[in-house]
C-alpha cells in the first residue's frame, strides 16, 4: 500500500470513529427508526456541517486533499472535535496535500540533541524533580540524576535507547509501575497517533507502531480506536521499586531548538508524602552513584 493509500485510510478511519461516537441526542437530531451504524449516520454529519452527503462521502472516503479551511472546521464542530482532535484533522489535511504537518521544520538527529551539553547542564539543574527529554518516538533521550533514579525500571541495563512504549506495552514491570496502567497505556497510544498525524512518513514511528501491533493486543486494540492526544500537564502516580507510591504534577515544555522533542518535569506537591518519598530516592541515587565510582 502506497503513502497516498495509507494517508487514504487514516482520514477514513478517524473520520469514522469520530462519527460513531456522537449520538443523534448529543447533537439535538431525533431518534427516529432503527439505526444500522453506531453514532451518527452519514448523511446527519453531512447536514450539521453544511455539505453535501455525495461530498462527506468523498471525505470519508479519504479523499480530504483540498478540502478548504472552512470545509475543515465545519466538520470539526459537527463531529465535536476536541482542540487535539481539530489539529489532527488539519495535519492529515496538510498530509494529503503534501505540505509539512503544523509547520513543523525537518529534525535533526535526536541523539545528536540529546548529547548537546547545555541540554543535559539544563536537566542537571533541575535537582528536586524528576526532568528528562523524550521525542515523537517515546524514546528517553536524556534525563536528570533524579530522573535516572526514578526511571531505572524502564531504563535497566542499557542496550538500546530507553523507550517508553515498549516499557509500556511489552515490560510486565509496567503494570506494577504505573498503578493506573490503563490509563497510561491510553495517553501513550493517543500521543503517538496525534504524531503520527503530524509526519504521517515517519518511518521510524511506523516501524514501531508495526512492532508493537504484533506483541501487543492492547496496543493493537487502542491504535484502531484512533483517539489522539496531547500531554501538556496534569497529575499522575507511579508505584517506584525502592520508594513506592509516588504521585507527580506534570508539566511539557517544548524544545524550541529541536522541533519534535519535548522536556517533561515530574514534582511533587512540597510537604507532601510524595515529596518526602522523592528526597528519599534521590539519597538512593546519591549513594547508589558514590557506590559506582568506588
Amino acid at each position: 500500500m502506497d503513502n497516498r493509500q495509507d494517508a487514504r485510510r487514516e482520514v477514513s478511519e478517524f473520520l469514522t470513529t469520530r462519527r460513531a461516537r456522537i449520538t443523534p441526542d448529543q447533537v439535538g437530531l431525533p431518534t427516529t427508526g432503527t439505526r444500522r451504524v453506531p453514532g451518527l449516520r452519514r448523511s446527519e454529519v453531512a447536514s450539521l456541517a453544511g455539505l453535501s452527503v455525495e461530498y462527506y462521502a468523498r471525505l470519508e472516503r479519504g479523499h480530504i486533499a483540498g478540502a478548504s479551511s472552512g470545509v475543515l472546521e465545519s466538520l470539526a464542530r459537527a463531529l465535536q472535535l476536541d482542540e487535539t482532535e481539530r489539529t489532527h484533522l488539519y495535519d492529515l489535511a496538510r498530509a494529503a496535500d503534501g505540505i509539512p504537518a503544523s509547520g513543523r521544520p525537518r529534525r535533526r538527529s535526536p541523539g545528536k540533541a540529546a548529547s548537546r551539553l547545555s541540554l543535559q547542564w539544563a536537566l542537571e539543574a533541575i535537582t528536586e524533580g524528576v526532568a528528562f527529554v523524550r521525542d515523537s518516538h517515546q524514546n528517553l533521550l536524556a534525563t536528570n540524576t533524579l530522573g535516572r533514579a526514578f526511571y531505572s525500571p524502564v531504563i535497566g541495563e542499557g542496550g538500546r535507547t530507553p523507550n517508553l512504549a515498549r516499557f509500556q506495552f511489552l515490560d510486565p514491570t509496567s503494570r506494577e509501575f504505573y498503578p493506573d496502567w490503563d490509563l497510561f497505556a491510553e495517553m501513550c497510544v493517543g500521543i503517538m497517533r496525534a504524531e503520527a498525524g503530524r509526519d504521517p512518513h515517519d518511518r521510524e514511528l511506523q516501524d514501531l507502531v508495526g512492532e508493537l501491533s504484533t506483541q501487543s493486543e492492547t496496543f493493537r486494540r487502542l491504535w484502531a480506536d484512533h483517539n489522539v492526544r496531547t500531554h501538556g500537564t496534569g497529575t499522575k502516580r507511579f508505584h517506584h521499586p525502592v520508594v513506592g507510591e509516588l504521585t507527580f504534577a506534570y508539566e511539557e515544555l517544548a524544545i524550541t531548538a529541536e522541533p519534535g522533542l519535548v522536556l517533561l518535569v515530574y514534582t511533587a506537591e512540597p510537604g507532601s508524602p510524595s515529596a518526602e518519598r522523592l528526597r528519599l530516592l534521590a539519597s538512593w541515587a546519591a549513594s547508589a552513584d558514590t557506590a559506582t565510582h568506588r
